[in-house]
């Protein structure tokens, strides 16, 4: 089976930087489902179409083809003593936005005179990254799945 509007497609995948230094990589293979529900950068999507198990793709991916430009706004400063006594850099709070009512997630980026400096920038915001990718399965969704925009089961979302 080729991979098509309302398929679900079953991949594992590498991320690199522009050193080729390795970012990320799956442990489990992730499922998505593919035809522009979001599940998967639009660039990585458009060159799996038509691809089918086995096949390998590499993308370049520019800021704002992957996770974006850092944006100021979602850099604070806060005073220490809104955080537990033992914080550290590279710890993760979550905390309302106050516009939007959404949930982020700020990792603390530096510590000092009494303040810690977070962000909630996605860790790889303003990068280049190269996707590469092997398809291990391809299966047709179903109703319920396109309904819910999402891949379900094994490596999928869990009700």
């Amino acid at each position: 089976m080729q991979i098509a509007k309302n398929t679900i497609v079953t991949l594992h995948y590498e991320m690199f930087d522009v050193d080729n230094n390795l970012l990320d990589k799956t442990e489990e293979p992730i499922s998505y489902l593919h035809g522009g529900y979001d599940g998967i950068f639009p660039l990585v999507e458009e060159a799996l179409e038509g691809k089918a198990v086995g096949d390998a793709i590499d993308v370049k991916l520019t800021p704002d083809d992957a996770f974006g430009d850092p944006e100021e706004e979602l850099v604070r400063v806060e005073d220490l003593d809104v955080f537990p006594a033992d914080v550290e850099v590279g710890m993760v709070f979550e905390a309302d936005d106050p516009e939007t009512g959404e949930l982020l997630l700020f990792r603390v980026t530096d510590i000092a005179d009494g303040k810690a400096i977070v962000d909630a920038n996605h860790p790889l915001a303003g990068q280049s990254i190269r996707f590469s990718a092997k398809v291990i399965e391809v299966r047709a969704a179903s109703a319920e799945e396109v309904s819910h925009g999402h891949a379900h089961g094994e490596h999928g979302h869990h009700h």
